[in-house]
C-alpha cells in the first residue's frame, strides 16, 4: 500500500493518504492501495477507523493531469477506473462496521469530498476548505457532490457552491454540518483519537445498530454514485472537457 498507510493501535485504525507530492490526487494506484486498506480494517474490527493525510492538502480530486495526458479513446477507460474506484471506496467507508473519523486540515477538491462525506463524523482544522472546481475544469459532479452533499447540507446550499464554484472555508463547513468538529492547526488528530476513545466506550451493539439506522442509505447511496459515474463518462469525452483541462493546466487547448 504505497500510497497508503494503515496502523492499528489500542483498538483504532488510522487511514492515511500517502501521495503528499501531488496533494493526495485521486489516482487508480491510491484508490486501489485505500480499498485494501479498508477491507484491511474490516478484517481486522477495530472499535474505530479514523482517515487522514500528510501534506498541506487532504485530497485534490482526481488529478487532471492523469485524465488530460490520455488520449480521448483512452480517457474514458481511466475516468472508469478513477471514479469507479473512488466510488466503492465511499461505499466501502459507508458500510464498515465502526465509527468512522475523517481529519480535514487541509483543501479538498472535486470528488474527494465523498471521502469526508462517507465518513460518520468529520473533524476540520482552520485551513480546511472545500471546492468543487467542476464547472471550471468542465467536468461532470462525481464523489457524492450531487447524492450525498445535499444530504448533509442541503440541495440548494449544495447547488449553489457547485454552480458557482464557490470555497467553503472551515468555519462555514462547520456552520453548515459539512464538518461536526473543529480544531486548531495541528490537532485534528489528537481530537480525532479523543473521540474515538470515547467511542471504544460506548456499547458496541448499539454502536452498530445506530450507524445502520442513520448512516446513507447503502443502495440509494449506490444508484446516485452510478449515475454521476454515468454523466462523468459522458462528459470527460467532449470536447468542452478537452478545453477545459488545457485551460485549467495552461497548455494548447
Amino acid at each position: 500500500m504505497g500510497q497508503i498507510s494503515y496502523t492499528l493501535e489500542n483498538h483504532v485504525a488510522r487511514i492515511t493518504l500517502n501521495r503528499p507530492e501531488r496533494h493526495n490526487a485521486l489516482v487508480p494506484e491510491l484508490l486501489q492501495d485505500l480499498a485494501s486498506a479498508l477491507a484491511r480494517c474490516r478484517e481486522d474490527a477495530p472499535a474505530a477507523m479514523i482517515l487522514t493525510a500528510t501534506g498541506t492538502s487532504f485530497s485534490t480530486g482526481g488529478d487532471v493531469t492523469g485524465f488530460h495526458q490520455n488520449h480521448r479513446d483512452q480517457r474514458r477507460q481511466y475516468a472508469a477506473s478513477v471514479v469507479g474506484g473512488l466510488n466503492r471506496v465511499i461505499l466501502d467507508l459507508i458500510t464498515l462496521p465502526m465509527p468512522t473519523l475523517a481529519v480535514v486540515e487541509g483543501m479538498v477538491t472535486g470528488g474527494s469530498v465523498g471521502l469526508v462525506l462517507a465518513c460518520d463524523i468529520a473533524i476540520a482544522g482552520p485551513k480546511a476548505s472545500f471546492a468543487p472546481w467542476y464547472t471550471v475544469v468542465g467536468f461532470s459532479p462525481d464523489g457524492g457532490w450531487t447524492c450525498l452533499l445535499p444530504e448533509r447540507i442541503g440541495r440548494a446550499r449544495a447547488l449553489d457552491i457547485q454552480l458557482t464554484n464557490r470555497t467553503v472555508e472551515a468555519q462555514e463547513a462547520h456552520r453548515t454540518g459539512l464538518v461536526q468538529y473543529l480544531c486548531n492547526a495541528g490537532d485534528g488528530l489528537a481530537t480525532a483519537q479523543s473521540l474515538a476513545n470515547g467511542i471504544r466506550q460506548r456499547k458496541p451493539g448499539s454502536l452498530g445498530r445506530t450507524l445502520t439506522l442513520t448512516r446513507p442509505d447503502p443502495g440509494q447511496t449506490a444508484a446516485g454514485l452510478d449515475a454521476e459515474y454515468r454523466h462523468f463518462l459522458e462528459q470527460i469525452s467532449s470536447d468542452e472537457a478537452d478545453r477545459g483541462m488545457a485551460e485549467f493546466l495552461g497548455r494548447p487547448a
